[in-house]
């Protein structure tokens, strides 16, 4: 009778060594995970732990408490803050806004509406061809995050420090162009009217650049 082959395990694929290998390894990686973990930090403090943890709130019962009197007292905020939106305007009382809706489309919340409106000679809103004939603000939107102040090419809409904008009915936090207009300071003249600060616009964001504004 031929000899028998010796007993042998039977014959596997690649990817059942593979496998094999790869668990053997995930092993030794756990084994040598669990040797290097550090021990346990020893307790310091000889009181127990409930002790410790009312010490913190002792610890604040002596500590000065800072209570702010809003509203009888108003908050002051940081210069930068984000508050409420200012549609800005020319020294001459036109508008800085010449519709051109590119804050609008900056908006990841789209809570700003914008209608363009073409100037004429005898209505002159800003002194551009164009000027914002509707402008809105949905406040319950609105994220202040201030991508629209960055995308307005004439300075026209800026962010102030107000923030009280809190109330009971959802209208009303929609503000309008004439909620947002800032108001007419002294030697302004109420638009429409005809450009006072040169003969085209270039002068108006040319009387910006030399005043420090950005145009």
């Amino acid at each position: 009778m031929p000899d028998r082959a010796p007993d042998r395990a039977p014959a596997t694929s690649g990817g059942e060594k593979g496998l094999a290998q790869a668990s053997r390894g995930g092993e030794v990686e756990r084994s040598a995970g669990r040797s290097a973990a550090p021990a346990p930090a020893g307790r310091r403090s000889l009181l127990p732990a409930p002790g410790q943890g009312f010490g913190v709130t002792f610890a604040q019962i002596f500590r000065k408490v800072t209570t702010e009197e809003y509203p009888e007292v108003p908050k002051v905020t940081k210069p930068r803050y984000h508050g409420r939106h200012v549609l800005n305007r020319h020294p001459d009382g036109l508008e800085k806004c010449v519709g051109c809706e590119l804050c609008a489309w900056a908006c990841p919340a789209d809570a700003i509406y914008v209608e363009g409106g073409d100037n004429t000679e005898d209505a002159r809103f800003s002194p551009g061809e164009r000027y914002g004939r509707v402008y809105q603000i949905n406040y319950l939107r609105c994220i202040f995050c201030g991508l629209c102040i960055e995308a307005c090419p004439t300075r026209s809409l800026t962010m102030s420090n107000d923030f009280e904008l809190a109330d009971d009915n959802r209208r009303d936090l929609i503000y309008t162009k004439e909620q947002l207009m800032a108001p007419l300071l002294p030697g302004m003249e109420s638009p429409p009217h005809p450009m006072r600060l040169g003969e085209d616009e270039k002068d108006y964001y040319l009387a910006a650049t030399q005043r420090g504004e950005t145009p």
